[in-house]
């Protein structure tokens, strides 16, 4: 017969006493032991004891005697942010193939709240942490975090303490300009983010890298920071689109402000890609690929990004000391490539 709905109250003493069987037999079987007395057919028993009764070994237990509990802890602002989800998915993915359990807490951007979802995951037992951002840049982490393994995604440690996975932000403005140099345009504007944050000082860094590789001095005239959003990439292009000598592309820090650009771009009845062409950054799907026509940008690796740091996790956890692993230094900095996605605003 099989268990009721009271099943979750039963325990290994019920289920030695259902398989007549002593209560270790039962806790050597559960821990899949090979080198006992146990034969065959009372393991058997015993299976079909834990089906019957409907029995779960008590993971609070099992992790203290273990020490290991197979829980993950991931903590970020806002976890229904669409860069949070791909953070989600690419680390719930890689724990799953090391049959580890992901719990994920919502900090929302507030410093006491992330203090509390730390120690509330630390309570669970977690073996480590991730803690993410949704955009780049440096972060407090709380103190506590110190405790266990912990590596940071889209983020990096104020002081130091933690390994990170973040993008690479200057490979990106590299490939960014290059896809635009490959199509034969020398007067390449950028519209950067907020000046300051790594986003920006890696992709400017970037785009002035391609140039010079291709022979072109840059020109600060052809460079403008703007706010991330569609109307200072709206403002930022129109400026540059009236220079007497106007670029023949754009390069602009993220979509938003390329799906301003695009506004700017048709004011002065000009055609993408035919006179102007534009790249974008993030690969904000709903902007990329629904803009007119449709955006070729640089795709932040976020889900790569979500992977690597479980990976990165697992191995300070068996290097059981956060810093060494095989005889080899664990890297403090993973940078992950991050992708041209081709569409249609730049010609072939």
């Amino acid at each position: 017969m099989r268990a009721s709905g009271k099943s979750r109250n039963v325990t290994m003493s019920d289920v030695a006493r259902h398989a007549r069987v002593s209560r270790t037999a039962v806790s050597f079987v559960l821990a899949g032991r090979s080198d006992t007395s146990v034969s065959p057919q009372t393991r058997d028993r015993i299976l079909d004891a834990v089906r019957d009764l409907g029995y779960r070994p008590n993971a609070g237990a099992r992790a203290l005697a273990a020490q290991r509990s197979g829980l993950f802890g991931l903590i970020t602002e806002i976890v229904t942010a669409p860069f949070a989800v791909d953070v989600i998915k690419g680390a719930q993915e890689r724990a799953w193939e090391d049959r580890k359990f992901l719990l994920i807490a919502s900090s929302e951007d507030r410093a006491d709240m992330a203090e509390a979802a730390v120690e509330k995951l630390l309570e669970q037992r977690v073996e480590g942490l991730l803690y993410a951002a949704t955009w780049h840049r440096a972060v407090q982490v709380p103190k506590a975090a110190g405790e266990v393994p912990t590596v940071l995604v889209n983020c990096f440690d104020a002081e130091g303490r933690f390994p990170s996975v973040v993008p690479d932000e200057i490979g990106g403005g590299r490939r960014a300009t290059e896809r635009l140099l490959a199509a034969g345009h020398e007067r390449i504007g950028f519209i950067n983010l907020d000046p300051g944050i790594p986003a920006a000082v890696g992709r400017l860094e970037g785009y002035r890298q391609a140039l010079t590789d291709a022979g072109i001095h840059p020109d600060p005239d052809l460079v403008i920071s703007g706010h991330a959003t569609a109307d200072s990439g709206y403002d930022a292009a129109g400026r540059l689109l009236d220079l007497p000598d106007r670029p023949t592309a754009l390069f602009c820090g993220n979509d938003r402000m390329a799906m301003g650009a695009y506004d700017a771009v048709r004011e002065r009845a000009l055609r993408i890609p035919e006179d102007i062409a534009i790249v974008g950054f993030d690969n904000q799907e709903l902007i990329a690929a629904y803009l007119r026509p449709a955006l070729t940008t640089v795709a932040l690796p976020f889900e790569e990004m979500g992977r690597t740091a479980v990976s990165l996790l697992g191995s300070l956890i068996a290097a059981g000391d956060q810093g060494k692993t095989d005889g080899q230094p664990i890297d403090t900095k993973v940078t992950i490539d991050c992708p041209l996605l081709e569409r249609s605003s730049v010609r072939p």
